[in-house]
Protein backbone atom coordinates (compact mmCIF):
# COMPACT_ATOMS: atom_id res chain seq x y z
CA UNK A 1 0.00 0.00 0.00
CA UNK A 2 1.18 3.60 -0.55
CA UNK A 3 2.52 5.66 2.12
CA UNK A 4 1.56 9.99 1.72
CA UNK A 5 4.41 10.90 2.60
CA UNK A 6 57.19 18.87 8.40
CA UNK A 7 64.99 20.53 9.44
CA UNK A 8 65.47 24.67 8.96
CA UNK A 9 66.82 25.44 5.34
CA UNK A 10 64.70 22.84 3.73
CA UNK A 11 61.43 23.60 5.02
CA UNK A 12 61.95 27.40 4.40
CA UNK A 13 62.94 26.63 1.13
CA UNK A 14 59.73 24.50 0.94
CA UNK A 15 57.47 27.28 2.34
CA UNK A 16 58.97 29.18 -0.44
CA UNK A 17 58.37 26.94 -3.18
CA UNK A 18 54.58 26.89 -2.02
CA UNK A 19 54.38 30.48 -1.46
CA UNK A 20 55.35 30.80 -5.66
CA UNK A 21 53.10 27.88 -6.32
CA UNK A 22 50.19 29.58 -4.27
CA UNK A 23 50.54 32.77 -6.55
CA UNK A 24 50.96 31.33 -9.86
CA UNK A 25 47.56 29.54 -9.09
CA UNK A 26 46.12 32.87 -8.44
CA UNK A 27 47.16 34.75 -11.67
CA UNK A 28 46.72 31.53 -13.73
CA UNK A 29 43.53 30.39 -12.26
CA UNK A 30 41.47 33.62 -12.75
CA UNK A 31 40.26 33.20 -16.19
CA UNK A 32 40.40 36.37 -17.22
CA UNK A 33 37.42 37.71 -15.53
CA UNK A 34 37.94 38.81 -11.49
CA UNK A 35 40.10 37.99 -8.51
CA UNK A 36 40.73 34.06 -7.55
CA UNK A 37 40.16 33.74 -3.90
CA UNK A 38 43.67 32.69 -2.37
CA UNK A 39 42.01 29.62 -0.92
CA UNK A 40 40.71 28.28 -4.50
CA UNK A 41 41.84 27.04 -7.39
CA UNK A 42 40.37 26.00 -10.59
CA UNK A 43 41.19 22.13 -10.02
CA UNK A 44 38.08 19.95 -9.12
CA UNK A 45 38.29 17.78 -5.89
CA UNK A 46 38.38 14.43 -6.31
CA UNK A 47 36.38 11.42 -5.95
CA UNK A 48 33.18 13.30 -5.29
CA UNK A 49 30.09 13.32 -6.74
CA UNK A 50 28.70 15.85 -9.16
CA UNK A 51 24.89 16.77 -8.02
CA UNK A 52 22.46 18.93 -9.25
CA UNK A 53 21.98 22.43 -7.49
CA UNK A 54 19.92 24.12 -9.52
CA UNK A 55 17.83 23.76 -12.95
CA UNK A 56 15.47 25.12 -14.97
CA UNK A 57 13.50 23.29 -17.86
CA UNK A 58 13.73 24.66 -21.42
CA UNK A 59 10.22 25.18 -22.12
CA UNK A 60 10.17 27.24 -25.28
CA UNK A 61 11.21 29.29 -28.36
CA UNK A 62 11.21 33.04 -27.24
CA UNK A 63 9.09 34.71 -29.54
CA UNK A 64 10.38 37.40 -31.49
CA UNK A 65 14.42 36.26 -31.36
CA UNK A 66 14.80 34.85 -34.72
CA UNK A 67 18.56 36.43 -34.45
CA UNK A 68 19.10 35.67 -31.00
CA UNK A 69 20.21 37.64 -28.57
CA UNK A 70 24.24 39.12 -30.66
CA UNK A 71 26.28 40.88 -28.95
CA UNK A 72 24.52 40.44 -25.96
CA UNK A 73 25.58 39.37 -22.42
CA UNK A 74 22.93 37.65 -20.57
CA UNK A 75 23.34 37.65 -16.78
CA UNK A 76 20.85 34.57 -15.13
CA UNK A 77 20.43 34.77 -11.62
CA UNK A 78 19.80 31.88 -9.55
CA UNK A 79 19.20 30.14 -6.13
CA UNK A 80 21.45 26.90 -5.04
CA UNK A 81 19.92 24.43 -3.03
CA UNK A 82 23.09 22.83 -1.96
CA UNK A 83 26.40 23.38 -2.07
CA UNK A 84 30.66 22.05 -3.14
CA UNK A 85 33.74 23.20 -3.83
CA UNK A 86 33.33 22.75 -7.67
CA UNK A 87 30.97 24.08 -9.99
CA UNK A 88 29.83 23.16 -13.81
CA UNK A 89 27.08 24.56 -15.76
CA UNK A 90 24.87 23.10 -18.62
CA UNK A 91 23.52 25.61 -21.57
CA UNK A 92 20.54 24.48 -24.60
CA UNK A 93 19.96 25.27 -27.87
CA UNK A 94 17.23 22.96 -27.82
CA UNK A 95 14.81 25.25 -29.44
CA UNK A 96 17.40 26.90 -31.83
CA UNK A 97 17.27 26.17 -35.99
CA UNK A 98 21.06 27.57 -35.85
CA UNK A 99 23.93 26.89 -34.22
CA UNK A 100 24.69 29.27 -30.51
CA UNK A 101 28.21 30.78 -30.56
CA UNK A 102 29.01 31.70 -26.85
CA UNK A 103 32.04 33.66 -27.12
CA UNK A 104 32.53 33.82 -23.37
CA UNK A 105 31.03 32.19 -20.29
CA UNK A 106 31.15 32.99 -16.26
CA UNK A 107 30.42 31.74 -12.78
CA UNK A 108 30.63 34.16 -9.92
CA UNK A 109 28.83 34.06 -6.62
CA UNK A 110 26.47 36.94 -6.30
CA UNK A 111 27.08 39.95 -4.04
CA UNK A 112 23.57 40.67 -2.47
CA UNK A 113 20.51 38.58 -2.89
CA UNK A 114 18.90 39.35 -6.73
CA UNK A 115 21.53 41.79 -7.76
CA UNK A 116 24.22 41.37 -10.68
CA UNK A 117 27.06 42.41 -8.47
CA UNK A 118 29.63 40.04 -7.85
CA UNK A 119 31.59 38.83 -4.80
CA UNK A 120 35.23 40.06 -5.19
CA UNK A 121 36.99 36.78 -5.37
CA UNK A 122 34.34 34.86 -6.95
CA UNK A 123 34.32 35.46 -10.41
CA UNK A 124 35.62 32.54 -12.66
CA UNK A 125 35.91 32.33 -16.56
CA UNK A 126 34.57 29.12 -18.18
CA UNK A 127 35.64 26.74 -20.52
CA UNK A 128 34.08 23.68 -22.92
CA UNK A 129 36.77 21.00 -23.40
CA UNK A 130 39.17 23.48 -22.65
CA UNK A 131 38.40 26.18 -25.06
CA UNK A 132 37.06 29.40 -24.15
CA UNK A 133 34.41 29.40 -26.45
CA UNK A 134 31.77 27.29 -27.84
CA UNK A 135 29.30 26.23 -30.00
CA UNK A 136 25.97 24.62 -29.65
CA UNK A 137 24.54 22.64 -32.45
CA UNK A 138 20.53 23.61 -32.79
CA UNK A 139 18.92 21.33 -30.47
CA UNK A 140 21.64 20.80 -28.36
CA UNK A 141 23.47 21.34 -24.98
CA UNK A 142 26.61 21.80 -23.16
CA UNK A 143 28.47 21.05 -20.17
CA UNK A 144 31.15 23.43 -19.06
CA UNK A 145 34.43 22.27 -17.48
CA UNK A 146 34.20 22.51 -13.52
CA UNK A 147 35.70 24.84 -11.75
CA UNK A 148 36.72 25.43 -8.54
CA UNK A 149 34.38 27.54 -6.37
CA UNK A 150 32.81 27.39 -2.88
CA UNK A 151 29.19 27.48 -3.55
CA UNK A 152 27.01 27.64 -0.50
CA UNK A 153 23.89 26.06 -0.31
CA UNK A 154 20.77 28.75 -0.38
CA UNK A 155 22.93 31.55 -2.21
CA UNK A 156 22.87 33.17 -5.47
CA UNK A 157 25.37 32.45 -8.10
CA UNK A 158 25.71 34.63 -11.39
CA UNK A 159 25.76 32.91 -14.83
CA UNK A 160 26.81 34.63 -17.54
CA UNK A 161 26.95 34.28 -20.87
CA UNK A 162 28.02 36.21 -24.06
CA UNK A 163 26.80 35.58 -27.58
CA UNK A 164 29.39 37.42 -30.26
CA UNK A 165 26.93 36.65 -33.50
CA UNK A 166 22.91 35.63 -34.55
CA UNK A 167 22.04 32.52 -33.76
CA UNK A 168 18.58 31.85 -33.99
CA UNK A 169 15.57 31.40 -31.70
CA UNK A 170 16.28 31.59 -28.00
CA UNK A 171 16.12 28.73 -25.65
CA UNK A 172 14.59 30.25 -22.65
CA UNK A 173 12.43 29.45 -19.23
CA UNK A 174 9.69 32.00 -19.21
CA UNK A 175 8.52 32.05 -15.73
CA UNK A 176 10.98 32.82 -14.10
CA UNK A 177 9.87 34.08 -11.15
CA UNK A 178 13.65 35.96 -10.82
CA UNK A 179 15.09 38.72 -11.89
CA UNK A 180 18.16 38.67 -14.33
CA UNK A 181 19.88 41.00 -16.47
CA UNK A 182 21.30 41.46 -19.47
CA UNK A 183 23.46 44.18 -21.48
CA UNK A 184 24.99 44.52 -25.02
CA UNK A 185 28.52 44.21 -25.86
CA UNK A 186 30.91 41.26 -23.64
CA UNK A 187 30.47 42.25 -19.77
CA UNK A 188 30.40 38.80 -18.75
CA UNK A 189 33.92 39.08 -16.45
CA UNK A 190 32.22 42.36 -15.51
CA UNK A 191 32.26 42.54 -11.54
CA UNK A 192 30.78 45.01 -10.33
CA UNK A 193 28.05 44.75 -12.35
CA UNK A 194 26.91 48.49 -13.50
CA UNK A 195 26.47 47.29 -16.95
CA UNK A 196 23.63 45.54 -16.35
CA UNK A 197 20.84 48.07 -16.22
CA UNK A 198 17.98 45.65 -18.33
CA UNK A 199 16.13 43.61 -16.03
CA UNK A 200 14.14 40.63 -17.24
CA UNK A 201 12.22 37.57 -15.76
CA UNK A 202 12.96 34.80 -17.73
CA UNK A 203 16.54 32.31 -17.79
CA UNK A 204 17.79 31.96 -21.40
CA UNK A 205 19.97 29.37 -22.09
CA UNK A 206 21.15 27.80 -19.09
CA UNK A 207 19.31 24.86 -17.73
CA UNK A 208 21.43 23.50 -14.66
CA UNK A 209 24.36 24.33 -12.51
CA UNK A 210 25.70 21.09 -10.73
CA UNK A 211 28.43 21.08 -7.79
CA UNK A 212 30.70 18.40 -6.18
CA UNK A 213 31.95 18.81 -2.77
CA UNK A 214 32.20 16.27 0.56
CA UNK A 215 28.46 16.69 1.17
CA UNK A 216 26.86 16.57 -2.93
CA UNK A 217 24.59 12.93 -1.72
CA UNK A 218 22.30 13.34 -4.37
CA UNK A 219 19.41 15.45 -5.91
CA UNK A 220 15.44 15.19 -5.89
CA UNK A 221 13.97 16.61 -8.77
CA UNK A 222 10.08 18.17 -8.97
CA UNK A 223 8.84 17.71 -11.96
CA UNK A 224 5.06 18.99 -13.11
CA UNK A 225 3.70 22.04 -14.32
CA UNK A 226 2.95 25.67 -13.25
CA UNK A 227 2.17 24.60 -9.44
CA UNK A 228 5.74 23.47 -9.41
CA UNK A 229 6.78 26.42 -11.89
CA UNK A 230 6.30 28.65 -8.37
CA UNK A 231 3.42 30.86 -10.42
CA UNK A 232 1.92 33.61 -8.36
CA UNK A 233 4.94 33.10 -5.69
CA UNK A 234 6.61 36.53 -4.37
CA UNK A 235 9.17 37.30 -7.21
CA UNK A 236 12.73 37.15 -5.89
CA UNK A 237 11.65 34.89 -2.42
CA UNK A 238 12.42 31.49 -3.76
CA UNK A 239 8.91 30.41 -2.44
CA UNK A 240 8.06 28.02 -5.00
CA UNK A 241 7.47 24.66 -2.84
CA UNK A 242 10.48 23.16 -4.42
CA UNK A 243 12.36 25.71 -2.53
CA UNK A 244 10.77 25.18 0.64
CA UNK A 245 11.62 21.65 -0.02
CA UNK A 246 14.89 22.07 -0.23
CA UNK A 247 14.83 24.77 2.92
CA UNK A 248 13.54 21.25 4.73
CA UNK A 249 16.23 19.01 3.28
CA UNK A 250 19.28 21.69 4.74
CA UNK A 251 17.64 22.19 8.32
CA UNK A 252 15.53 18.72 9.50
CA UNK A 253 17.11 16.38 11.55
CA UNK A 254 18.37 13.58 9.99
CA UNK A 255 17.00 14.33 6.68
CA UNK A 256 18.83 13.10 3.29
CA UNK A 257 21.00 16.04 2.13
CA UNK A 258 19.92 16.21 -1.53
CA UNK A 259 19.50 18.91 -3.69
CA UNK A 260 16.75 20.30 -5.36
CA UNK A 261 15.79 20.43 -9.13
CA UNK A 262 13.09 22.38 -10.12
CA UNK A 263 11.72 21.08 -13.59
CA UNK A 264 8.26 23.07 -13.49
CA UNK A 265 7.09 24.27 -16.64
CA UNK A 266 3.92 26.75 -16.57
CA UNK A 267 1.13 24.75 -18.32
CA UNK A 268 2.77 21.52 -18.91
CA UNK A 269 1.22 18.20 -19.44
CA UNK A 270 1.42 14.82 -18.68
CA UNK A 271 0.91 13.18 -21.67
CA UNK A 272 0.98 15.70 -24.76
CA UNK A 273 3.80 18.21 -25.90
CA UNK A 274 2.22 21.82 -26.79
CA UNK A 275 3.54 24.26 -29.10
CA UNK A 276 7.09 25.31 -29.65
CA UNK A 277 6.68 28.57 -30.25
CA UNK A 278 4.12 28.56 -26.71
CA UNK A 279 4.99 30.57 -23.82
CA UNK A 280 3.47 27.77 -21.57
CA UNK A 281 3.05 24.18 -21.82
CA UNK A 282 6.57 22.82 -23.10
CA UNK A 283 7.01 19.08 -23.84
CA UNK A 284 5.11 16.99 -21.89
CA UNK A 285 6.38 14.90 -18.68
CA UNK A 286 6.64 11.71 -20.62
CA UNK A 287 8.66 13.36 -23.85
CA UNK A 288 10.95 15.03 -21.35
CA UNK A 289 11.36 12.86 -18.60
CA UNK A 290 15.35 11.08 -19.67
CA UNK A 291 16.08 14.82 -19.92
CA UNK A 292 14.58 16.39 -17.12
CA UNK A 293 14.68 14.50 -14.58
CA UNK A 294 16.53 10.74 -14.81
CA UNK A 295 19.87 12.28 -16.67
CA UNK A 296 20.51 14.88 -14.15
CA UNK A 297 23.54 15.06 -12.19
CA UNK A 298 22.99 12.42 -9.05
CA UNK A 299 19.18 12.48 -9.30
CA UNK A 300 17.96 9.71 -6.13
CA UNK A 301 14.20 10.74 -6.34
CA UNK A 302 11.19 12.69 -8.35
CA UNK A 303 8.34 14.44 -7.13
CA UNK A 304 5.79 14.43 -9.50
CA UNK A 305 3.32 16.79 -9.76
CA UNK A 306 1.03 16.83 -12.74
CA UNK A 307 -2.21 16.39 -14.63
CA UNK A 308 -4.55 19.09 -14.22
CA UNK A 309 -3.51 20.79 -17.33
CA UNK A 310 -4.32 17.35 -19.42
CA UNK A 311 -7.53 17.98 -18.52
CA UNK A 312 -7.83 21.71 -18.92
CA UNK A 313 -6.75 21.51 -22.65
CA UNK A 314 -7.56 18.22 -24.15
CA UNK A 315 -9.42 18.26 -26.89
CA UNK A 316 -11.75 15.24 -25.96
CA UNK A 317 -12.43 14.09 -21.87
CA UNK A 318 -9.93 12.12 -20.49
CA UNK A 319 -10.67 9.63 -18.03
CA UNK A 320 -8.70 9.06 -14.44
CA UNK A 321 -6.85 5.38 -16.34
CA UNK A 322 -5.55 7.29 -19.11
CA UNK A 323 -3.76 9.84 -16.81
CA UNK A 324 -2.63 6.79 -14.33
CA UNK A 325 -1.35 4.83 -17.26
CA UNK A 326 0.44 7.96 -18.18
CA UNK A 327 2.13 8.22 -14.19
CA UNK A 328 3.08 4.50 -14.16
CA UNK A 329 5.12 5.04 -17.18
CA UNK A 330 7.03 7.22 -15.32
CA UNK A 331 7.53 5.17 -12.62
CA UNK A 332 8.68 2.26 -14.72
CA UNK A 333 11.46 4.25 -16.37
CA UNK A 334 12.68 6.31 -13.32
CA UNK A 335 13.21 2.00 -11.16
CA UNK A 336 14.55 1.31 -14.11
CA UNK A 337 17.87 3.63 -13.64
CA UNK A 338 17.20 3.45 -9.56
CA UNK A 339 15.83 6.38 -9.21
CA UNK A 340 12.62 6.50 -6.32
CA UNK A 341 9.05 8.18 -7.53
CA UNK A 342 6.94 10.13 -4.93
CA UNK A 343 3.75 10.74 -6.77
CA UNK A 344 1.29 13.27 -6.00
CA UNK A 345 -2.36 14.04 -5.64
CA UNK A 346 -4.12 16.68 -7.93
CA UNK A 347 -5.06 19.95 -5.99
CA UNK A 348 -8.17 21.24 -5.88
CA UNK A 349 -9.48 24.64 -8.48
CA UNK A 350 -13.08 25.13 -7.16
CA UNK A 351 -13.54 28.43 -8.12
CA UNK A 352 -11.11 28.44 -11.21
CA UNK A 353 -12.53 29.44 -14.44
CA UNK A 354 -11.29 26.15 -16.05
CA UNK A 355 -13.35 23.90 -13.68
CA UNK A 356 -16.44 22.07 -14.36
CA UNK A 357 -17.67 19.00 -12.43
CA UNK A 358 -16.84 16.57 -14.76
CA UNK A 359 -13.04 17.46 -15.04
CA UNK A 360 -13.00 17.32 -11.03
CA UNK A 361 -15.04 13.87 -11.11
CA UNK A 362 -11.65 12.69 -12.96
CA UNK A 363 -9.45 14.44 -10.83
CA UNK A 364 -11.03 12.89 -7.65
CA UNK A 365 -11.14 9.61 -9.06
CA UNK A 366 -7.57 10.08 -10.21
CA UNK A 367 -6.53 10.89 -6.72
CA UNK A 368 -8.47 7.66 -5.25
CA UNK A 369 -6.39 5.63 -7.47
CA UNK A 370 -3.06 7.39 -6.18
CA UNK A 371 -4.30 7.00 -2.74
CA UNK A 372 -5.26 3.58 -3.31
CA UNK A 373 -1.51 2.42 -4.45
CA UNK A 374 -2.33 1.71 -7.70
CA UNK A 375 0.15 4.42 -9.22
CA UNK A 376 3.04 5.14 -6.72
CA UNK A 377 4.99 3.22 -4.07
CA UNK A 378 4.72 6.50 -1.98
CA UNK A 379 2.96 9.63 -2.64
CA UNK A 380 2.67 13.07 -1.10
CA UNK A 381 -1.25 14.00 -0.32
CA UNK A 382 -1.02 17.78 -2.18
CA UNK A 383 -5.04 17.77 -2.11
CA UNK A 384 -5.17 17.13 1.29
CA UNK A 385 -2.69 19.60 2.24
CA UNK A 386 -4.02 22.77 0.37
CA UNK A 387 -7.95 22.14 0.25
CA UNK A 388 -10.56 23.78 2.46
CA UNK A 389 -11.87 21.59 5.10
CA UNK A 390 -15.18 23.19 4.43
CA UNK A 391 -14.96 23.22 1.01
CA UNK A 392 -12.80 20.29 0.16
CA UNK A 393 -13.03 20.94 -3.24
CA UNK A 394 -11.43 24.04 -3.32
CA UNK A 395 -8.22 25.65 -1.84
CA UNK A 396 -8.36 27.10 1.90
CA UNK A 397 -8.53 30.33 1.72
CA UNK A 398 -5.05 31.50 2.74
CA UNK A 399 -3.17 29.15 0.60
CA UNK A 400 -5.14 30.45 -2.07
CA UNK A 401 -3.44 33.10 -4.59
CA UNK A 402 -6.74 34.21 -5.68
CA UNK A 403 -7.32 32.54 -8.79
CA UNK A 404 -8.11 28.78 -7.30
CA UNK A 405 -5.52 27.34 -9.46
CA UNK A 406 -2.09 28.21 -8.11
CA UNK A 407 -0.98 28.50 -4.38
CA UNK A 408 0.08 31.46 -2.16
CA UNK A 409 3.42 31.73 -0.39
CA UNK A 410 1.66 29.81 2.44
CA UNK A 411 0.01 26.99 0.14
CA UNK A 412 3.44 26.50 -1.47
CA UNK A 413 4.91 25.75 1.76
CA UNK A 414 2.36 23.09 2.90
CA UNK A 415 2.89 21.36 -0.40
CA UNK A 416 6.49 21.28 1.05
CA UNK A 417 5.42 20.11 4.01
CA UNK A 418 3.37 17.43 2.59
CA UNK A 419 6.11 15.36 1.17
CA UNK A 420 7.84 12.74 3.71
CA UNK A 421 11.82 13.48 3.41
CA UNK A 422 12.31 9.31 4.38
CA UNK A 423 10.26 8.82 1.16
CA UNK A 424 13.34 10.22 -1.04
CA UNK A 425 15.61 7.79 -0.20
CA UNK A 426 15.97 3.81 0.15
CA UNK A 427 15.92 1.24 -1.98
CA UNK A 428 14.05 1.38 -5.53
CA UNK A 429 11.35 -1.72 -5.62
CA UNK A 430 10.57 -3.15 -9.00
CA UNK A 431 7.96 -1.53 -11.08
CA UNK A 432 4.68 -2.61 -11.33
Amino acid sequence: MSTPVGRPLPLLAGLAALLALAAAAVLLGSGGGGTQDPAEDDRPPAAERWTGTWSAAAAAAEPGTSDGYANTSLRNVVHTSIGGTSARIQLSNLYGTRPLSVGHATLARALAPGGPAATPGTMRRLTFSGRPAVTVPAGGSVTSDPVRLTVPPAADLLVTTYSPAPSGPVTYHPHARQTSYLTRGDHAADTAGGAYTEKVTAWRYLTGVDVRGPHTDGAVVAVGDSITDGNTSTPDANHRWPDFLAARLRTEPGAPRYGVLNQGISGNRLLTDSNRWSVSGGPSVLSRLERDVLSRAGVRAVVVEIGLNDLFKSPRRLDAEELADGMREIVRRAAAQDIRVVGSTLTPFGGHRGHRPELDAVRRALNAKIRAGEIYEQYADFDQALRDPHHPLRMRPAYDSGDHLHPSDAGYRAMADAVGLRQLEGAVRAAR
